[in-house]
């Protein structure tokens, strides 16, 4: 069985899954892998942020790899922010060019950090994030859905200051929407299970996607979040905040996205007052993700950008 090694320190479950549907033994966190480990490997996978901040560690693995003759990948999920990385690792990083390539979520400085770069996005869990030809059916009937609008993710931004700007942009939603008569959830995902956040996302007419993590840089990210694929996985429409790579991979008629508060408001509200269009784009959505957007697709990616760089 071919062999992977996926170092993220936090792990990458959908991602381990997305290999192992293709067949791949998936190793874990080693960063000294021995020659028995290497033999045969298909490629290595490290994230980042997790390289940038740990230089001499990533430099080491990066010549056992070389010498395996291994091809060593750099996954990014969280550019442009980089987790606070300080500016001067991101800067050896850059100077020393120690991967094979380069993936990420954006492409946002991408050719800094390696001489061949991929844009690999977020995806989907096929595990967990899915709907049934029964279940879209049942969708376009108004008595299906719960709740009008809803938000459910981290919002604890005292814990994470990355993500206030999130819950003031939620906040002040909330207010407008009121005045309106329409009532937005607000769930933070902590402490619900996924087929309890599968279930809200499927049982509200819209679902909001609004700022991320890395967007706490200078610039905001291009790159689109997981629940921009697993919304629409679940069969949920979803109305995202406007990201540049959007068009790369949704078509027009598969997509739904808003400006700012102002735009967010009144897109709300055209969509609950016109369901019929909101569930056509969400179906079309959902078809698209289950063709493309899971991570046996990303794995695909990433396997053959691993032959190209070998």
């Amino acid at each position: 069985m071919p062999r992977v090694l996926l170092n993220f320190r936090s792990r990458f479950a959908g991602l381990r899954e997305g290999f192992e549907a293709l067949g791949h033994e998936v190793l874990e966190n080693d960063w000294t892998p021995g020659p028995a480990t290497l033999e045969g490997a298909a490629l290595c996978v490290a994230d980042f942020v997790d390289s940038a901040r740990r230089v001499r560690r990533t430099l080491g693995l990066r010549n056992r790899l070389a010498r395996a003759g291994v091809p060593f990948l750099a996954l990014n999920r969280d550019a442009p922010f980089n987790r606070g990385v300080h500016r001067t690792r991101l800067a050896v990083i850059a100077w020393m060019h120690p991967f094979d390539g380069y993936a990420a979520h954006s492409l946002q400085e991408a050719e800094r950090y390696a001489r061949r770069t991929l844009y690999c996005p977020n995806a989907a869990r096929e595990g967990i994030y899915r709907a049934g030809a029964d279940e879209l059916a049942a969708m376009r009937e108004p008595s299906w859905f719960r709740w009008d609008v809803s938000f459910v993710g981290n919002l604890d931004a005292a814990r994470y200051p990355e993500h206030s700007r999130r819950v003031d942009f939620l906040r002040a939603l909330a207010g407008q929407l009121r005045g309106a008569g329409i009532e937005l959830l607000l769930r933070d995902g902590n402490g619900l299970t996924e087929p309890e956040q599968v279930e809200i996302v499927k049982r509200s007419r819209i679902n909001l996607s609004a700022a991320v993590a890395c967007d706490g840089g200078r610039e905001r990210s291009w790159g689109l979040p997981e629940r921009c694929y697993g919304v629409p996985a679940c069969g949920g429409f979803l109305l995202s905040d406007r990201r540049r790579h959007a068009a790369e991979d949704f078509a027009t008629e598969e997509w739904a996205d808003y400006a700012d508060l102002a735009d967010c408001a009144a897109r709300v509200r055209e969509f609950l007052a016109a369901p019929q269009r909101a569930r056509a784009i969400a179906e079309r959505a959902q078809a698209r993700v289950a063709r493309e957007h899971t991570y046996r697709n990303r794995a695909a990616r990433l396997l053959d950008f691993a032959r190209d760089a070998r």
